[in-house]
């Protein structure tokens, strides 16, 4: 059996009500057929990751910024080396 996969947006809907506590886990967890335990889980990363929409001013850090910072990283490197190589 396959596991059911999850939207971002409905992972939140779900949490924000668990934060303001619009019910119990296990009154939420009725209510949208989820375990009381995946709503404890999703609401402790969501509480851990909060404070990672403030750290680069505007908190869209993508994973394509990301991945195109750590490319211009290697490029840099990349160029550093061919540099020393060639003097």
């Amino acid at each position: 059996m396959a596991r059911k996969e999850f939207s971002s947006k409905y992972k939140t809907k779900v949490i924000l009500e668990a934060i303001k506590e619009r019910g119990t886990a296990v009154e939420l967890a009725q209510k949208y057929k989820l375990y009381s335990s995946q709503i404890s889980t999703w609401k402790r990363e969501f509480l851990d990751r909060a404070s990672d929409v403030f750290e680069n001013g505007s908190g869209t850090k993508t994973k394509r910024s990301e991945s195109e910072e750590k490319k211009d990283d290697l490029l840099k490197i990349k160029g550093q080396q061919k540099f020393e190589l060639d003097f």
